[in-house]
């Protein structure tokens, strides 16, 4: 698999916020979202094996694990094995993906954190709706905003599709820099919606710029 970085931190969002994580940041990316983060994962990176990877994240110490992107399940045949593997040694395994690829052929103990794409993110249709039906109870899934036509947006693809009956977890949140909480905060307030706001916390311990972290 090509590899970007390995590194060991706090989990910066979803429900697992706060935990010591090991991230396995892979290379590339197939969409192009306005305010992506981590544009320096699309190109490059490095040809590890799978037993290389276990073997660094052996070394790191953290029982939860994250595959991050870019996207990673376009090395969905090398993540597959790798994630059995992991769980089976003991391990809780997340995966964030952009719900553009299908997530059904992760191992069922995977945790999913499914973004659904904004239309502030110039990658708005880009869902996969099998995924919908892939979903179960322990995954979330997760909409980055913009703007509030993008938290009409996320209201409405909620109610429409029902993501409460599907996922205990749907979380709102804002665009880091672009989007304050508070606003956010307020319009999910105002429309009692039963979803989290979910804070990069990592962004808020070290400098919103920094790798590795």
């Amino acid at each position: 698999m090509t590899v970007t970085e390995i590194f060991k931190s706090i989990q910066g969002e979803s429900t697992y916020a706060g935990l010591p994580c090991a991230f396995i940041r892979l290379t590339g990316c197939n969409l192009r979202c306005h305010w992506c983060d981590t544009a320096y994962a699309f190109y490059g990176g490095r040809k590890m094996t799978g037993e290389e990877v276990f073997q660094r994240v052996e070394q790191l110490g953290a029982k939860l694990v994250e595959f991050t992107g870019g996207e990673p399940l376009l090395q969905e045949r090398e993540v597959v094995p790798l994630s059995e593997r992991l769980l089976e040694a003991g391990y809780r395994v997340l995966i964030e993906t952009s719900g553009e690829r299908f997530i059904g052929r992760l191992p069922r103990p995977v945790v999913k954190v499914v973004d659904v794409k904004c239309p502030g993110s110039g990658e708005s249709g880009s869902f996969c709706v099998d995924n919908l039906a892939a979903l179960e109870r322990k995954d979330q899934v997760k909409f980055v905003i913009l703007d509030e036509a993008d938290y009409r947006f996320a209201r409405e693809f909620l109610a429409e599709h029902r993501l409460g009956d599907r996922v205990d977890e749907v979380v709102f949140s804002p665009v880091f820099g672009r989007l304050g909480a508070r606003p956010l905060a307020e319009w999910i307030l105002r429309d009692g919606l039963g979803v989290r706001l979910g804070l990069q916390l990592h962004k808020f311990i070290w400098d919103p710029a920094a790798r590795g972290v």
